[in-house]
């Protein structure tokens, strides 16, 4: 950047100081009282976001600030509302020019790109990163972060999604690769933000994200730990919002479903000031939005779950566990049922609980978000920078009247409710087994609420010869506050019954009857345990929890780099560039559940306290070498070497590296290739989590329906089951498609560790203008897999005698009904997946008025498999989906294709998703038909959305129908939903009609 020229008029340095702090100041208190005080405002606007041009003595040369100037205006948002020109020339002129600069992500103007702390033309950098502008996110009408990813066929569906309302805690969280959550690194302007908690994982919550303020986004497809640190094992996702605004706007927007339901409003709003003849500038942007949710009932395709899969006979819906109580003999199987009277009826499968008039379907969802991004530039070598962001989110769902079975490790109280056969109303002659859904405690409702807040200051600017810094510190505080109603305390559910432990303190000992159990216990009165409690005994008996959680970054950067250290000394030779830094990073977590639910004291699962944390000191280097420049045969050729050395207080030292290649013979065309090495520590949770207890997705392999799908393995699962004293032609398992798994941390857990390679070309033939499409192969390994065994692999390998070390796990009652699995954190084995990525994007100028925008993003699944343990048989799960009740997916092809036509100021985007159809596994193997099973495939599917979008002067209106065909979910035996919300998740609420405005100002 060039100095400015001193004027006589000039303050002193020292008076800018002055000038400046008392806005930075302001800036902070204003930031943090607002978000404190969980004030509300608005974002963005999709009208036109006018990034301000520095002045001619501001710009470094004035054809530096013209391309910048390109740059931001092809990244702005969809809507994007010009001032309507007077003349049909002014027009044509008007889509000129933003056709052209439309292309400029296949320009090869300089700009750091993701993967990258080093300028690199777009089309000359060897990493696969994907760019997604402001545009492309807003003319879908999302109003998160996390549901436009969903769309991106990259994008895996191992997170946590807005149609995870069980555990999810209205959180979204993102997946690359399907690696995991918990492989991704989450960026915003190149740091890291603070996380959420889910009370067992936590995650960067898209939904905390105000997605107006977004100017783009880009996906670096690849290893980067070598360059970011830990975590970016499958890749890294860096959102860049939008600064340096010296307007305002405002945009309302309001949808609907054709079912009437998933109300969903968003309002926001930006204004931005500068100050001191340009040096400096404040920017605020501020959105909250709403969405009502869906209930599972209001959907026909949802509203019968089906919990049984088998091909002869009839299958079974819903829960065996009823609200008049489900009572089970010796051998494991139903016999009675209570009734009003406090008394036995013989059981009725019509009996069984649809559970699908409680629960939600989508989430409900309240989000506020408040941004404040600063700025002053002293002078070349000193410019301050801050940026602050604040959301304030609540979330609700529903679900079921919770199940009374027993107590939960710890717990001390009684593990079964066992019926004495002296009770009053037991007219069975024997003891029972009591399984009662307490629908007097009412649906559970999950209500959950977060502040998240992310600080960040920093320095930048000149040094000397072309080198440059930037130091910054962020701080990231999230608190949460989880709370359940109609949990239920058990031991004083067992008072108000009159059922005493026979050996208090012992979770195995009986039950017997004791008249005067709730003598001297104030509000307990006596009700039967066979008919529905009295008012007096449901407000005794329930319970309402309360949890809390709070996690905390400090994270220190200071980093240098010069573009253009020294020039080759040849001809046609390029330059070398260097980056290096430090970073220190800390991060601590702390989760507290309900002191009732630590104990084990109520019906619901019992959960420990977590705490811990760690940190780490880093030292990064980055080299990038220019060979040989606009040469024959070599417009580009250049190498690129990365490497990061961290050291851990909790695991030492290590050190990853990554090369790569780029060789563009023409300026049509260029090849690249990397290869580098992954590295992640294990996170708080994983270290540090407390034993909980997580009701998986499983069969009782011993359960009469569920032993039929084994086929040759039938005889040896039935011969192990009689061994344990369950006779499989009688017995029905009580969980419908869930068993009860204890889960939990492991401080004995080692990193994971990692090799990524690419290789693709890029192409942007001159004589097809504006045509960009590029290809990539891409492999990962990941070894020593940080995991916790699937439940029904432990299941079945015990019983069918592949695995019966895996028996220790397994704990049941005394009638044969499980109590438990165990499955803690463990190193797994490795798993390996490769695929092929091609993107396409293709303007056309059709006439001076009318342009037509082609996009395409396509993957091509060409292996998945994975090792649960070191050493064990490798599992294929390409083209398969765990079809049990959160089950991941890995279809073999994912396609997201969009076609724009606009006319002068009227634009019609279609939209397309497609998903090729999957077979089904139960977390280990593929299913068959001829395993006895009945269902086994879902078929390819395809979501369609219609764009309208209008600007009139500084207006823009935007009119949309989402799901265009009203296409619903494929059908899978889930338990839950009949289906699966991580997969499938964006047709759930069906066609849905979305209405928007916004002007700037």
């Amino acid at each position: 950047m060039i100095q400015i020229p001193h004027r006589k008029s000039q303050v002193r340095r020292s008076f800018r100081l002055l000038y400046v702090l008392p806005v930075f100041s302001a800036g902070f208190s204003l930031s943090a009282s607002f978000a404190y005080a969980q004030t509300t405002g608005g974002a963005d606007t999709t009208a036109a976001v006018h990034h301000v041009k520095k002045k001619a003595t501001r710009a470094r040369n004035a054809s530096t600030a013209k391309a910048s100037s390109a740059h931001q205006t092809a990244a702005t948002s969809a809507g994007q509302s010009k001032q309507v020109a007077t003349s049909k020339s002014a027009v044509r002129v008007s889509n000129a020019k933003t056709l052209d600069q439309a292309t400029v992500a296949g320009s090869t103007e300089a700009v750091t790109v993701t993967g990258s702390f080093l300028k690199q033309a777009r089309q000359f950098s060897a990493n696969p990163v994907q760019t997604i502008t402001a545009k492309e996110i807003q003319q879908t009408g999302v109003t998160n972060v996390g549901d436009f990813l969903q769309r991106m066929p990259s994008v895996g569906s191992g997170g946590t999604g807005n149609a995870d309302t069980n555990g999810g805690a209205g959180m979204s969280c993102t997946d690359i690769r399907n690696l995991g959550g918990n492989r991704v690194l989450v960026l915003v302007d190149g740091k890291r933000v603070t996380q959420s908690s889910t009370g067992v994982g936590q995650c960067v919550d898209m939904n905390s994200i105000p997605v107006m303020a977004i100017s783009s986004i880009e996906i670096l497809k690849d290893g980067g730990s070598e360059l970011y640190g830990a975590d970016a094992v499958s890749g890294v996702i860096n959102i860049k919002m939008k600064h340096d605004v010296n307007t305002g706007g405002v945009t309302m927007r309001g949808s609907l479903t054709q079912y009437g339901d998933n109300r969903q409003f968003m309002a926001s709003a930006y204004k931005g000031w500068n100050f001191d003849h340009n040096r400096g500038n404040v920017t605020i942007f501020g959105q909250f939005s709403h969405q009502d949710g869906v209930k599972q009932w209001n959907r026909k395709w949802a509203r019968n779950p089906q919990v049984s899969n088998t091909s002869s006979g009839s299958q079974s819906y819903g829960s065996v566990i009823s609200t008049s109580g489900t009572f089970f003999n010796d051998a494991g199987s139903p016999v009675f049922n209570g009734n009003s009277a406090g008394g036995l009826t013989p059981y009725s499968s019509s009996s069984r609980y649809n559970y699908a008039q409680d629960q939600s379907l989508l989430n409900e969802l309240d989000n506020s978000s408040l941004m404040g991004d600063a700025h002053y530039d002293f002078n070349k070598h000193f410019t301050l920078y801050s940026n602050v962001m604040y959301s304030h989110k609540t979330s609700s769902t529903t679900m079921a009247p919770m199940p009374a079975t027993g107590s939960n490790p710890p717990s001390t109280l009684p593990s079964s409710i066992i019926i004495p056969s002296n009770y009053p109303g037991n007219t069975s002659g024997e003891e029972l087994q009591m399984y009662r859904r307490m629908d007097e405690f009412g649906k559970r409702k999950a209500d959950t609420s977060v502040d998240a807040l992310t600080a960040m200051v920093g320095a930048k600017g000149d040094i000397i010869a072309g080198w440059k810094y930037d130091a910054s510190f962020t701080y990231g505080s999230t608190m949460g506050t989880m709370t359940t109603s109609g949990v239920g305390n058990y031991a004083k559910l067992l008072q108000v019954w009159g059922l005493s432990p026979a050996t208090p303190g012992d979770s195995g000992s009986s039950l017997v009857y004791n008249p005067n159990a709730c003598a001297g216990a104030a509000g307990c009165s006596f009700s039967s345990a066979l008919g529905p409690l009295s008012q007096e005994a449901t407000a005794y008996a329930n319970y309402k929890e309360h949890d809390h959680y709070h996690y905390q970054l400090r994270d220190t950067n200071v980093r240098i780099h010069n573009d253009n250290v020294v020039k080759m000394p040849y001809a046609h030779g390029g330059s070398l560039g260097i980056a290096l830094g430090m970073e220190h990073r800390s991060e601590q977590l702390s989760y507290t559940p309900d002191p009732l639910i630590q104990q084990g004291g109520t019906l619901s699962n019992t959960m420990a306290a977590t705490g811990g944390g760690f940190n780490a000191s880093e030292a990064y280097l980055e080299g990038n070498l220019t060979l040989l420049h606009n040469a024959m045969f070599a417009k580009n050729l250049s190498i690129d070497g990365q490497g990061r050395y961290s050291g851990y207080n909790t695991f030492g030292n290590t050190y990853n590296w990554k090369v790569g290649i780029n060789w563009a013979p023409t300026r049509d065309i260029a090849f690249r290739g990397t290869l580098g090495t992954s590295f992640r520590q294990p996170n708080v949770f994983e270290l540090y989590g407390g034993q909980y207890m997580s009701y998986n997705g499983a069969n009782d392999p011993c359960d009469s329906s569920q032993i039929t799908t084994y086929g040759a393995l039938q005889p040896t699962v039935m011969a192990n089951c009689m061994k344990h004293g369950i006779n499989p032609k009688n017995f029905t398992e009580a969980g419908a498609g869930q068993v009860a798994t204890l889960m939990g941390g492991n401080t004995k857990l080692q990193p994971e560790v990692g090799r990524t390679y690419t290789f693709g070309a890029t192409m942007t033939p001159r004589w097809v203008p504006g045509l960009m499409t590029s290809v990539s192969f891409w492999h990962y390994r990941v070894s020593n897999m940080i995991t916790s065994l699937p439940t029904q692999y432990i299941l079945d390998s015990c019983y069918t005698g592949t695995g019966t070390s895996n028996c220790a796990a397994i704990n049941r009652l005394s009638n044969g009904q499980i109590n438990s699995v165990s499955a803690y954190n463990i190193n797994g084995g490795a798993m390996t997946t490769s695929g092929i990525d091609w993107d396409l994007t293709y303007r056309i100028r059709l006439t001076w008025e009318d342009s037509l925008i082609i996009s395409n993003n396509f993957q091509k699944l060409v292996s998945y498999k994975q090792q649960l343990v070191p050493g064990g048989p490798k599992y294929d799960y390409k083209g398969t989906i765990t079809y049990q009740a959160g089950g991941t997916s890995n279809p073999t092809v994912r396609d997201y294709a969009s076609f724009t036509w606009r006319h002068n100021d009227f634009s019609v985007t279609y939209m397309l998703q497609y998903m090729s159809g999957m077979h089904w596994n139960d977390g280990s193997n593929r299913i068959y038909k001829s395993q006895g099973y009945g269902r086994v495939k879902t078929p390819n599917m395809v979501l369609q959305d219609l764009t309208f979008n209008y600007n009139y002067k500084k207006w823009a209106f935007q009119f949309e129908v989402q799901n265009l065909a009203n296409k619903q979910p494929p059908f899978l035996v889930n338990s839950s939903d009949n289906s699966n919300d991580s997969t499938y998740g964006g047709y759930y609420a069906g066609r849905t009609f979305l209405l928007q405005a916004g002007t700037t100002f």
